[in-house]
């Protein structure tokens, strides 16, 4: 399709289920206040592991959101990818029916699924036998159905999928629902990631690769993206859903627009399964990209959410790569790391990361990076530490990397 073909699209529509708030307005709040998600971990007894701290949400009832039949058999991870869902879908006002239903697609990332349903399961059958497995456990597992019960529960008939890329899901889940939409191939989509695993098994495996910080004694300050003394990322768990919606329809309809999302770019680092490529050059490719496909230069970029992720490999890399692909320009550009506050949820956290993005278009307003005591000598950009800042954003970015080197931008802008 040529550019004049091109749908634009919007975000009329925003939900947040997070360790710092459970709605879009305290989650939002949490964030411009500082607020820290991280605390010991209560879902289990961690003290048999060398992490015993996570970004866990608190407070969560998904009765609120479902009956107790439909919840019970949904992992959590579903839970919140339902919950933060509706609340997207009540937020934008669109009303699904069988006029539009056709029209109207999910598509919701996870890194890792339903992981507290297999341990659990797993312990079952060694104890009580294979009998005993729930005949729920598979559809309760699989990734595929935080996009497949949130169409159910909205009754969204379009396009769905479910993107894993790790910790670049959900940012590829918008991404993908972009282009949907700005094809013709749908008028709305449902998008974004969730993740549930803070579970023993999961906090093993990454405290085994050693990516896990131990500050156990001082949890709050254990996230410390871009600092000298951040010794790994901590877990979190949530769901981030952005509402999607093609522009003529949203404005027919007299809809609430956010902001508007103009680029979307993928690469690959084809380096290692869990470290970045050195120089950045996957992760500049993606922001190149992104700013390529949205016809946005350098100089139109006020503020980037970054991968951040507390973790020597990340934030040195991310640097780099924001220096290679805007060039000059980066040292004028508020740069955080909202993972600062609400840890690292994995799959989900391209979704939330996104909302914050958006919000702060819509607000004029940049969330902080908590944490930055001792910058690391080779961060050197503007992170805005510990205070959020009002600014007028006309371009931002939202990054995110995953295992396996996978790279995604999004570039979001104010609808004019």
């Amino acid at each position: 399709m040529t550019n004049s073909q091109l749908k634009r699209v919007v975000v009329t529509g925003l939900g947040a289920i997070t360790p710092i708030g459970n709605t879009l307005a305290d989650y939002w709040e949490g964030l411009l206040s500082g607020k820290s998600g991280v605390a010991e971990i209560t879902h289990f007894d961690p003290s048999q592991h060398t992490c015993r701290i996570a970004a866990e949400v608190k407070g969560f009832d998904p009765h609120e959101y479902l009956d107790r039949k439909e919840a019970k058999r949904m992992d959590r991870f579903c839970q919140f990818s339902v919950s933060a869902s509706l609340q997207a879908l009540a937020d934008s006002k669109l009303v699904i029916n069988d006029l539009n239903a056709d029209e109207v697609g999910v598509i919701i990332g996870t890194g890792i699924g339903g992981i507290k349903v297999l341990e659990d399961q797993q312990t079952i059958y060694l104890n009580r036998g294979p009998s005993r497995c729930s005949p729920f456990m598979i559809p309760m597992m699989i990734g595929n159905m935080a996009s497949g019960l949130t169409a159910i529960q909205t009754g969204a008939k379009g396009p769905s999928n479910c993107t894993v890329t790790a910790c670049a899901s959900g940012s590829n889940a918008i991404g993908d629902a972009f282009r949907l939409i700005q094809q013709g191939y749908a008028k709305a989509m449902i998008c974004g990631g969730s993740e549930a695993a803070v579970t023993p098994l999961s906090l093993a495996g990454f405290a085994s690769a050693r990516a896990l910080s131990n500050r156990n004694d001082d949890p709050q300050r254990a996230s410390r993206p871009f600092d000298k003394d951040r010794d790994g990322f901590v877990m979190g768990e949530g769901a981030g859903i952005l509402m999607l919606e093609e522009l003529e329809q949203a404005l027919e309809r007299g809809a609430r627009i956010y902001g508007e999302i103009v680029g979307y770019a993928m690469t690959c680092d084809a380096y290692h399964i869990t470290a970045p490529v050195p120089d950045g050059r996957g992760a500049t490719r993606a922001m190149e990209l992104a700013l390529k496909d949205g016809n946005i230069s350098p100089e139109e970029v006020t503020y980037i959410n970054a991968h951040g992720t507390s973790t020597s490999a990340n934030d040195v890399t991310e640097t780099k790569a924001i220096k290679k692909a805007l060039g000059d320009r980066a040292y004028q550009i508020a740069v955080s790391s909202t993972k600062s506050m609400t840890g690292h949820l994995l799959g989900g956290s391209g979704g939330i990361e996104a909302v914050a993005t958006v919000m702060a278009i819509a607000d004029e307003k940049i969330p902080p990076t908590l944490n930055l005591d001792n910058p690391d000598p080779e961060c050197d950009l503007d992170y805005v530490p510990y205070k959020s800042r009002s600014l007028n954003i006309n371009v931002a970015l939202s990054n995110s990397f995953g295992f396996g080197g996978h790279n995604v931008t999004l570039a979001f802008k104010k609808y004019h």
